[in-house]
């Protein structure tokens, strides 16, 4: 095992800042949270871009929270969840009898926001038709339920994000020039995880203390092996999908256990990352490193032993030897 394991948390317990929930150490993400403080002292329109998962409902939540809007309602809207026969009445409301089935008035998600903020989730998705309704709400400030003439005047903070370029879906033809010049007045392109590794550690742990607590367990820390897998892995679904690996793994820790290991890591976790380049970025011993890489061979043989001693190219009765050795069962 390795020697002094303890002192190889010291870089890994960083410490971080907590804004209103968001946790954050990496230079990218101060910055952002920077320029939050002075948007949320406006009104202006605010597009926020990144990849799914990256948190950009809780930068606009935070953006509400910081604002003089504080006090009334933030309302979402996800375009992307809505049926498209459905999406005027569920953004601007209907009067009773305004279509079949409309059996009473429906109060819209504009309404709903009056003087707070609404933020519009995947953009990207809204119908072009639409597109066209909400340009106008944009820029007069005024709506009319379906199925009347009377307007409505509308006093709320508009923020929307998509992980799409719709400058580049404007010049395809799926997204409004003028629309997009409208919503783009101010732009925060949110950061992957993987273009902030600092934050990788500091939600890591973050999100162990929290769930160990949850859950009854009594996890405090995460290991170096462990933590050398979560940083070198892609992170596709960015701070929700290593939202979901602590909780799992969390869950499946025994309850006296204090450090979090790499056995506790989901296998597509650490399958990723090759044997060669996992030994050197954790410094794993050769037992350690023959160990880990039998356990993955078996998990790709579907335990299939004969499978896994042609793959790792020596006999079944020495790998036999080897599990019996290392502890392993499957």
């Amino acid at each position: 095992m390795m020697s002094n394991t303890n002192d190889n948390f010291i870089k890994y317990n960083l410490d971080y800042n907590e804004s209103e929930g968001i946790i954050y150490c990496s230079e990218k993400m101060k910055a952002i949270i920077s320029m939050v403080d002075e948007i949320a002292k406006t009104d202006a329109t605010v597009l926020l871009t990144g990849e799914t998962g990256v948190g950009k409902e809780v930068i606009a939540r935070l953006i509400h929270r910081k604002s003089l809007r504080r006090e009334k309602r933030f309302v979402v809207i996800n375009c992307a969840a809505i049926p498209e026969h459905l999406i005027e009445s569920e953004l601007f409301g209907h009067e009773k009898g305004a279509f079949t089935g409309a059996s009473y008035r429906r109060i819209g998600k504009f309404e709903q926001g009056q003087g707070g903020t609404v933020f519009l989730d995947e953009i990207g998705e809204l119908p072009l038709k639409m597109q066209v309704k909400f340009l106008r709400v944009l820029q007069e400030r005024q709506f009319e339920r379906v199925g009347s003439s009377n307007s409505i005047n509308l006093d709320v903070r508009i923020i929307v994000a998509t992980n799409k370029d719709l400058l580049e879906e404007s010049l395809k033809g799926n997204f409004r020039d003028d629309l997009y010049y409208r919503v783009n007045v101010i732009k925060i392109e949110i950061p992957s995880l993987r273009e902030r590794k600092e934050d990788i550690i500091a939600l890591s742990n973050a999100f162990l203390k929290e769930f160990s607590s949850y859950y009854g367990k009594s996890l405090k820390k995460i290991d170096l092996e462990a933590m050398h897998i979560l940083l070198n892995y892609h992170w596709k679904g960015n701070v929700r999908e290593l939202k979901n690996v602590i909780e799992r793994s969390v869950i499946l820790a025994k309850k006296n256990e204090e450090l979090l290991t790499i056995d506790h890591l989901p296998y597509e976790i650490k399958k990723n990352l090759s044997f060669p380049e996992l030994r050197e970025k954790t410094g794993m011993t050769l037992r350690e490193y023959e160990k880990l890489l039998i356990i993955y061979t078996l998990y790709d043989a579907e335990g299939n032993k004969s499978k896994a001693a042609d793959i790792l190219g020596i006999r079944r009765q020495t790998l036999y030897n080897k599990m019996k050795e290392y502890g392993i069962d499957m």
